[in-house]
């Protein structure tokens, strides 16, 4: 290759792999249309097949695929003919979608910043490739196509700037390519395991746990409900009491219960069409046409009416929204009625056999019933979080602090609210996904297919938040009912160019506290999803997409209870409790102590269990809140280590130091900062920050800048950082004081405690 055309092409490249389309396209069409550069043309022309796809421009990148056809090169031929072949699909798709009426603006999955598809569009093979059963490659130089770019200077050019995973632009474009290929164009390698031809029903799975947990899900809705209410109209009163020339309402101070049952049954039963008139209005929900998902995946169609004529249901009326970041979801009441709604985006990222898998497990939900309590939970908590974002935007159009105050608090209160009503479905929503995966397997007998869905909807959930550079209101808020969530699809799903998945995910496998660290999450374990669907796959005889090392991590039994110290205080304290009831109840007998007025008062045994929790907190500080040294500090390249080890917990706080862009959204709305993000080089990582009164410069006033964030980090179910500085380039620094808040939450819990058990 002549020495010019190596920057141009490098730079093509490294242009393509983070992104900027334009740029590539204006770096690699010189070098494509150049007659003296055989190879380098070819790569070029690749390199543009992808770019023009990216950007929308698909006939320009049909001709040039035609034009490869053409080439000598077998591998080239090849790759150009399975491109030229969903290029052509994708415009077909496009027209026909066009020419059925569906009341909305299809997502242009081609804008430069647009949610990434993950089925990767591969090169032209560099080298001959055979694949072992160990996954191994052996790889032999081909005279005709030299490696494209050299792989130890193509990672040198990309140190400095954020790379970022680029996505596929053809959907269901599944290609050979080596494992080096993949990194160098900043795709992801799938091994496209295959599917059962044949295959056994799996033992029927024990559905009582499921229709357990459904009903103790909808009692503890209606209990929060009812003790909301209660408050609520209990405050009402009291003002008005305390109000002159105003009398309370006698009707509410009647017991809400009885009617707050029959209320809750009715909205289940027409939760359907409540639901679809919020979604409309809200989100911009539409009909879907069979005829429109059959352009998308044929399977899915035929998985469906077979499906629902085995059971003798209605086809599901099936719904669409028009968002990029892929999501699907089902809520009804009866099966009937159901209804399953997809975004544009997943219908544009994901293959064939895996939208039609992912459509299989929304058919389990409605088989297993447990979509009747989650469309329940859906509706009770969407016009809460409505509610919420309005009075959050109410807040931002305030500009004098004495009435936005006001404003924000209530806002944070309803924010509130909601969490409480979506956690009482948290368990029901972990444990359901379980059983829709099995369904989906069992259907269409490809639980590979449903490992890479998964995977490329957290990808496609990662992508959508930075391209958007905060949490949208609708993964947010439908993120309950959703296939992945999107707190998981952070780290896993921009990881991928730095470490594989299996590195990533062996914690979810491995380690043998990570189901503690689940209780505060609406989704299980990815890995131990994908475990699950691996032994189902080696059930059937088949290779695995993954392969998961069997063996599992040794953690010291001291760090976890360490870790759970203050947990670990509050059965310690009725015990302690236990102990001074018996001591007080001896003294009594002996008439040595009369103590009757306070242990016949059972309120000491709440005393006992603050003071409990106290000092399980006073414990574990130290160790969850190290001195961060500069000599011991880690950066942004030991990130990837940091997520593969699969022995962490989140008391081993690990300081960091990690440069990147802060992301979240801004205003009202993120008060709490419980939507900070950092994208670093490495991917996306949660931030944890507790605002401090009295800082002259506010985290918010730092979204959307490049900082340097120094905490501690910590490997969970969800990986994140606790900070304690955010400190921008200009020199401005914002501190979190989360030790002094746990030794402030401590003090205060003994005291409370102690005041508690002496008073009685």
């Amino acid at each position: 290759m002549p020495s010019h055309a190596k920057p141009s092409l490098e730079a093509g490249l490294v242009a393509l792999k983070q992104g900027n389309y334009q740029t590539a396209i204006a770096q690699l069409e010189p070098i494509a249309s150049s007659q003296n550069n055989g190879t380098a043309s070819l790569q070029a022309q690749v390199g543009l097949v992808m770019a023009y796809a990216r950007t929308g421009e698909v006939p320009k990148a049909i001709a040039i695929s035609q034009n490869l056809i053409e080439s000598n090169n077998p591998q080239v031929q090849e790759w150009a003919t399975r491109a030229l072949e969903h290029l052509t699909k994708r415009k077909k798709t496009e027209q026909e979608s066009k020419k059925v009426e569906t009341g909305f603006v299809a997502f242009e999955n081609s804008t430069p910043d647009s949610t990434p598809d993950s089925t990767p569009v591969t090169p032209p093979e560099t080298s001959t490739l055979e694949e072992k059963p160990n996954d191994q490659v052996i790889e032999t130089k081909s005279d005709d196509i030299p490696p494209m770019v050299p792989l130890a200077r193509l990672k040198a050019t990309l140190a400095t700037p954020p790379p970022s995973p680029l996505p596929a632009p053809l959907n269901g474009f599944m290609g050979s390519v080596t494992r080096t290929q993949a990194k160098l164009f900043g795709v992801i390698y799938w091994r496209q395991a295959q599917r059962a031809r044949a295959w056994q029903p799996l033992r029927k799975p024990k559905l009582i746990p499921l229709r357990l947990l459904s009903v103790g899900t909808f009692i503890a809705l209606f209990w929060v409900i009812r003790e909301i209410l209660k408050l609520a109209l209990g405050f009402i009163n009291q003002t008005l009491v305390k109000l002159p020339y105003l009398e309370p309402i006698q009707l509410l101070y009647h017991d809400p219960t009885q009617l707050l049952l029959i209320a809750l049954v009715i909205l289940i039963g027409v939760s359907p069409w409540l639901l679809d008139l919020l979604l409309a209005n809200l989100y911009g929900q539409r009909e879907f046409p069979k005829d429109v998902l059959n352009t998308h995946s044929r399977e899915a169609v035929r998985v469906l009416q077979r499906c629902c004529q085995q059971r003798h249901w209605p086809l599901p009326k099936l719904r669409i929204l028009p968002t990029a970041a892929p999501i699907i979801l089902t809520y009804g009441s009866l099966p009937r009625n159901a209804r399953i709604v997809v975004s544009q985006g997943l219908l544009e990222q994901l293959a064939d056999d895996e939208i039609a898998i992912i459509y299989a497990t929304q058919l389990g939900h409605i088989a297993h019933w447990d979509f009747a309590v989650m469309s329940l939970l859906l509706l009770v908590t969407l016009p809460t979080h409505k509610l919420y974002q309005q009075v959050s935007e109410l807040g931002d159009k305030i500009s004098a602090k004495i009435w936005r105050w006001p404003v924000t608090i209530l806002a944070s209160l309803i924010y509130g609210i909601w969490c409480l009503l979506t956690g009482t479905g948290l368990w029901l929503s972990r444990l359901r996904l379980y059983y829709s995966d099995r369904v989906a397997a069992e259907i269409t007998g490809n639980p590979n297919a449903l490992i890479r869905a998964l995977l490329k909807i957290a990808i496609g959930i990662a992508a959508d938040i930075q391209k958007q550079e905060h949490t949208s209101w609708q993964l947010e808020s439908l993120n309950l009912l959703t296939p992945v969530s999107y707190q998981q699809s952070l780290s896993l799903g921009t990881i991928a160019s730095n470490l594989s998945f299996e590195s990533f995910l062996k914690w979810d496998t491995a380690n043998p506290y990570r189901r503690w660290f689940t209780i505060n999450n609406s989704h299980p374990l990815m890995g131990d999803r994908i475990e699950r669907l691996c032994q189902i796959a080696r059930h059937w005889h088949l290779d695995t997409e993954l392969h998961f090392a069997s063996e599992p991590s040794k953690v010291k039994r001291q760090s976890f209870l360490l870790q759970v110290a203050p947990w670990l205080g509050i059965p310690l304290g009725v015990l302690f409790a236990a102990l001074v009831w018996l001591t007080w109840q001896l003294a009594f007998t002996l008439k040595f102590l009369n103590l009757k007025w306070i242990y016949e008062d059972w309120s000491f045994i709440t005393g006992c269990l603050l003071i409990g929790f106290s000092i399980g907190t006073v414990m574990r500080i130290n160790s969850f809140f190290p001195d961060i040294k500069p000599a011991t500090v880690q950066t942004d390249d030991s990130l990837p280590n940091l997520l593969a080890d699969p022995s962490a917990l989140p008391i081993d706080s690990v300081s960091v130091r990690l440069v990147g862009k802060l992301l979240g959204r801004q205003g009202t709305s993120n008060t709490l900062a419980q939507d900070l993000i950092l994208q670093s080089s490495a991917g996306l990582i949660k931030l944890h920050h507790i605002s401090w009164l009295g800082q002259s410069v506010n985290h918010q006033h730092l979204i959307g800048r490049q900082i340097i964030v120094t905490g501690w980090f910590r490997r969970g179910a969800t990986p994140w950082i606790d900070i304690q500085t955010l400190e921008t380039q200009s020199g401005k620094t914002i501190h979190s004081p989360h030790p002094i808040w746990s030794t402030f939450l401590a003090v205060a819990a003994q005291a409370w405690g102690a005041y508690v058990f002496l008073t009685g």
